[in-house]
């Protein structure tokens, strides 16, 4: 099955409190750890979008677009709204830019299992538990309801969850895909590096 064209957009305008420094500049395997998920979803997206803090230079690999937040530290939900309205593609594959073993045969699945539905966004499914990142997303549903819920005063991501039709990928099928489930690994403290 053919894969249809999307964006990706990589959350990276986080404050990495936890970390105690800039997490997304941190090395790993020789290159920062931004630049790993940027590489996993470059596989699949023909259109890349980096969302930042506002004032932020990044050095993004050639293709990948740098797009600033309109407000600093405002949450993930409007580093998407951010990537949204740039995006260029109906479809739209969302990751943390501190996801640094996302794995990119599992966002294609993602990607077609939303297309392949009458859904909104799709998720996978962890231990029983629906995944904030990655998603999947259609643009235009997710760019209403996303600026509906900042409007509200929302700032979580995973109150676009409760808003939308959701597609969720249970374990069994995509965890063939991945069996270590290192898609979903995140680095919030140095601890969590691999």
């Amino acid at each position: 099955m053919t894969l249809p064209s999307v964006t990706a957009i990589v959350l990276a305008g986080g404050r990495s409190r936890r970390f105690g420094r800039d997490k997304l500049a941190e090395p790993l395997a020789g290159r920062p750890l931004l630049l790993h998920a940027i590489e996993a979803v470059s596989v699949i997206a023909s259109d890349v979008i980096v969302v930042a803090r506002p004032g932020a230079m990044l050095d993004l690999p050639t293709g990948a677009r740098l797009v600033h937040d309109p407000t600093a530290h405002e949450g993930p939900l409007a580093g998407l709204l951010a990537g949204l309205l740039e995006a260029r593609e109906p479809l739209i594959v969302l990751v943390g830019g501190d996801m640094p073993s996302l794995d990119p045969v599992v966002l294609a699945a993602l990607v077609r299992a939303l297309d392949a539905s009458s859904a909104d966004l799709a998720v996978l499914e962890h231990r029983g538990r629906r995944q904030p990142l990655p998603m999947a997303l259609r643009n235009g549903a997710a760019t209403t309801h996303a600026r509906r819920l900042i409007g509200d005063g929302e700032r979580r991501l995973g109150a676009i969850l409760d808003r939308l039709a959701v597609r969720v990928l249970a374990e069994g099928e995509w965890r063939p895909l991945d069996p270590d489930a290192t898609t979903l690994r995140d680095v919030d403290v140095p601890d969590d590096l691999p």
